[in-house]
């Protein structure tokens, strides 16, 4: 089982922790992964606003790479996997504008058909590999962890082929597997702000301070996520949420790969558990001891 990776921008920078926790419990599992060679950014939500046509063509650049590598895409990051669907969708369903898509990729030398499938990384994890296969990986059980599963509002919208667009389980069925504690938590698709954080902050501190406190008054020691801009916004900003509103939330938010890993007995460096910035220490000192 091999993958066409695709990590998007993110995953490079802000979300080093997510890329790297991927590719540790993947090659745990058994799965190939190989990075798109010179993928570009899928535009995510900015492409749009400036032109439609460049928001379907730049993402159709990557399916067309996968194309060629003859496999289909593994996405981690819900905003590029919404956006890769998004013009793989389009292009099936538009003839228009599948003919201005194929004219964009014929000038620049590529061709695309759209015949790739578009993979999440938790939904190989739960429907590929599956629940059974992963409980027998599990080396450290996280019995007693107590979690909250936060989706995100991209990774079940628009409607698709593996999580429910408002009751996502997903998540939770594998942070069950894996011996966690899984809380009701019913903001689990409520969006995080996004990218709002730089035209609107208020708005975001308050979207944050509501997520944030039903995991807090739910009991949650952390809230597990799959989105690379929802895990910067809930852990950059909680001080600023702190501060606002005089709260004293210091929630860690893990990606559930990191989690998945350490049930796994995979080393913490290999995790980039310590790039979280609420720390982790304190979460995971009875998994590692002090190497955390």
């Amino acid at each position: 089982m091999s993958y066409a990776y695709y990590p998007g921008c993110s995953l490079h920078a802000t979300a080093r922790e997510y890329d790297e926790s991927t590719r540790a419990v993947f090659e745990n599992l058994g799965i190939g992964l190989r990075e798109i060679e010179d993928w570009n950014c899928c535009g995510a939500t900015a492409l749009p606003s400036t032109s439609y046509l460049f928001s379907l063509v730049v993402p159709s650049r990557n399916l067309a790479l996968a194309e060629e590598a003859g496999e289909d895409v593994a996405v981690a990051c819900n905003s590029c996997f919404v956006t890769l669907r998004r013009a793989k969708s389009v292009y099936e369903e538009n003839p228009l504008w599948r003919a201005k898509i194929q004219e964009a990729m014929g000038a620049i030398g590529r061709s695309f058909t759209a015949r790739v499938q578009i993979r999440h990384v938790l939904d190989i994890v739960v429907n590929d590999v599956g629940l059974d296969r992963i409980a027998e990986t599990v080396r450290r059980p996280l019995q007693g962890l107590k979690v909250v599963p936060y989706y995100g509002c991209q990774i079940a919208r628009p409607k698709n082929e593996f999580a429910h667009p408002e009751l996502p389980t997903e998540m939770d069925r594998l942070l069950e597997v894996l011996g966690a504690e899984v809380l009701r938590y019913d903001h689990k698709t409520k969006c995080c702000g996004g990218a709002l954080m730089t035209t609107k902050p208020e708005a975001v501190l308050e979207l944050e301070k509501e997520l944030l406190g039903e995991a807090y008054l739910r009991g949650a020691e952390a809230m597990v996520v799959s989105c690379p801009l929802c895990q910067f916004n809930l852990d950059a900003y909680q001080d600023k949420v702190n501060k606002r509103f005089q709260t004293n939330y210091h929630i860690p938010v893990i990606y559930f790969t990191q989690l998945l890993g350490v049930a796994q007995g995979i080393a913490p460096k290999k995790l980039g558990l310590k790039r979280n910035l609420v720390p982790l220490r304190g979460l995971l000192h009875k998994y590692y001891g002090e190497v955390i």
